[in-house]
């Protein structure tokens, strides 16, 4: 399989550092609160490596998203039946949950090259057209971040995706030319974390338009042994329960969490890891029972001390905490929500019982009522 490096600049986000031991970022001098490394969903260099390593191949292999993984074995099977290429697939959902590794997969399966790039890094024409350019029938283009596409780029992708042309215009004036160029049958993979943010136009030229979801703990929990085992660690049952349910739902914070627990667990000298080693490990990082680091915690309490609870827009939330409201929505509230610590209510956020439970604070009456009904 041949990879096409990508544009992305997000995979190493300046911000964030590269060897993932749970230090926090150089922004941290200017006395904001900034996510650790350890729970970040952004993927840093580091975590591009390793996923390159424990990267699946093929879909047995690939763990979670069930519902996904059997559509893609029919139409995949269909489709190499017909010695077709597969049909355009949009794959959405929070970072770090395997949309790219799933990209990987598909590709494989169908005995096809995969190139990569992103959105960001198709702003002329000629960007795409040098890259359609290279590929050959049953080939699979990625593009990562495609919510954001220019309106050039978008357009020029509307025949190639449908009628498998590119539309190049020359020369000024009455001397315009057009030419057609054909295109051999390929598969665009697209990927985003904003799926509300790719135009109708583009999503209905979409043969497959799907959802990746949060992991359970039992999926977080083969993941865990998976990773363990590729990078020789041996890890106790009740020390992979632990770990997953510290993974936040998402596998690339599993993986990292295996990666710390392994560090640790040398620098004692102590192997194989066992529940409570592990349980000590996480906590030198300042990752709580359920996966909650100190900024969803100080979210939390200001929530709850500050607001009385809210309800409380996020605008306000967001200038207590020191962060943009875009971060919270997109890093912070989707997990914290998930979990039921954070309710979304037309007049702002709102803490429940649980995450008074969490934080140790007496529960209001009014909101014991509302858990008791």
């Amino acid at each position: 399989m041949t990879i096409i490096p990508s544009f992305s600049e997000s995979l190493d986000d300046p911000g964030q550092g590269s060897q993932g031991t749970g230090t926090v970022s150089k922004s941290s001098r200017d006395n904001k609160p900034r996510r650790l490394e350890v729970l970040s969903d952004k993927q840093s260099r580091l975590d591009q490596n390793l996923e390159l390593s424990l990267r699946p191949q093929i879909l047995r292999d690939y763990i979670g998203q069930s519902r996904l993984k059997s559509i893609f074995e029919m139409s995949i099977a269909a489709a190499k039946t017909r010695s077709e290429a597969l049909d355009h697939v949009l794959l959405y959902g929070p970072p770090g949950l395997g949309k790219t590794t799933l990209a990987h997969v598909v590709a494989h399966e169908m005995g096809a090259k995969i190139f990569m790039t992103t959105g960001p890094g198709l702003e002329r024409p000629r960007d795409i057209i040098g890259l359609v350019h290279q590929l050959e029938v049953g080939d699979v283009l990625f593009i990562d971040e495609i919510h954001r596409l220019s309106r050039v780029a978008e357009e020029l992708l509307y025949p190639a995706m449908e009628d498998f042309v590119i539309d190049l215009t020359s020369g000024k004036g009455q001397a315009t030319r057009t030419m057609r160029l054909p295109l051999p049958k390929f598969t665009l993979i697209g990927a985003t974390t904003k799926a509300g943010m790719v135009s109708n136009a583009l999503r209905d030229r979409f043969g497959f338009v799907c959802r990746l979801e949060f992991y359970s703990d039992e999926e977080l929990g083969m993941i865990v042994r998976r990773t363990a085992s590729l990078l020789g660690v041996q890890v106790k049952e009740e020390a992979v329960k632990i770990i997953a349910l510290r993974g936040r739902g998402t596998p690339r914070i599993a993986n990292r969490l295996v990666r710390l627990v392994r560090d640790f667990s040398q620098y004692k000298g102590i192997s194989p890891v066992d529940d409570a080693l592990a349980a000590e490990a996480l906590e030198a990082y300042q990752v709580d029972a359920i996966g909650l680091d100190p900024t969803d915690r100080r979210l939390l309490e200001i929530l709850i001390d500050t607001y009385s609870g809210g309800p409380v827009g996020i605008d306000t939330i967001a200038a207590t905490l020191g962060e943009d409201s875009d971060t919270l929505e997109d890093v912070y509230e989707p997990f914290l929500i998930q979990k039921g610590f954070v309710q979304r209510t037309p007049r702002g956020r709102v803490a429940t019982p649980i995450a008074y439970k969490h934080l140790n604070r007496p529960i209001p009456s009014m909101q014991l009522n509302l858990e008791l009904t």
